[in-house]
């Protein structure tokens, strides 16, 4: 099954939130209806998608959303937004 990993933003916060899923319109309307009580996202009901990235599965998927994460920078996922093929890169070099 089709992975992908998505980056959603929220103006209210002025925060980004990275996921993975393969239904991203569903999961979009899940963040924006807070149905997961315990979400991060459950702060805001504006988030909109700003990159959504193809994997082959949902081990990459994941393993993209770990890095991003783990990076801690809205910079970097800016940079990422900016230039998607970055993220060919990083799974180029795992």
């Amino acid at each position: 099954m089709k992975h992908y990993l998505y980056i959603i933003y929220s103006k209210d916060l002025d925060k980004f939130y990275t996921g993975e899923t393969s239904n991203i319109q569903e999961r979009i309307i899940i963040h924006n209806n807070h149905a997961i009580k315990t979400a991060y996202t459950k702060a805001a009901s504006d988030w909109k998608l700003m990159l959504s990235f193809p994997c082959k599965d949902r081990t990459e998927a994941l393993f993209l959303e770990r890095f991003i994460k783990r990076m801690k920078s809205k910079k970097f996922i800016q940079k990422i937004i900016d230039d998607p093929y970055l993220l060919f890169n990083i799974l180029n070099k795992k």
